[in-house]
């Protein structure tokens, strides 16, 4: 899957609150000024616009960008989404790529880099998985 394969190669990139987009890698704004990278939106937006498609830069955008899965249809390359309150849109936090069913590759927070976590089976990822979509 071409959009797992671009974001895979990002690994090691330095998250940046509001970093990067379709063009990869770029200056955050706020607490990301100072750093080049991708925050976990900004990744998903550049491995998707690899893959050709266009799914938005913010976890709103995305959460509405395709078609929403069941998790036991969820496949390499799926948007993984987590909230405060899953049951609320309004509540997404952060959305990681599915590299399978219980892995996702994603910039997690400010001080990590780009890298693979296991999010199915982890306690605080369970209570906030609010859905998975598949990108049109």
């Amino acid at each position: 899957m071409i959009a797992v394969q671009a974001a895979l190669r990002m690994r090691g990139t330095p998250y940046s609150w509001g970093g990067g987009g379709p063009a990869g890698p770029s200056f955050g704004i706020g607490r990301g000024a100072g750093t080049r990278g991708f925050d976990c939106s900004g990744l998903a937006e550049y491995a998707w616009s690899r893959a050709g498609a266009r799914i938005g830069g913010d976890t709103s955008a995305q959460w509405n960008a395709g078609i929403h899965v069941p998790r036991s249809q969820i496949r390499p390359g799926d948007l993984i989404f987590f909230a405060s309150n899953p049951a609320s849109p309004a509540t997404i936090h952060h959305v990681g790529i599915a590299i399978d069913a219980t892995r996702m590759v994603h910039a997690p927070f400010t001080g990590s880099t780009v890298r693979i976590d296991t999010w199915a089976g982890v306690p605080n990822r369970e209570r906030e998985f609010a859905g998975a979509v598949r990108p049109a």
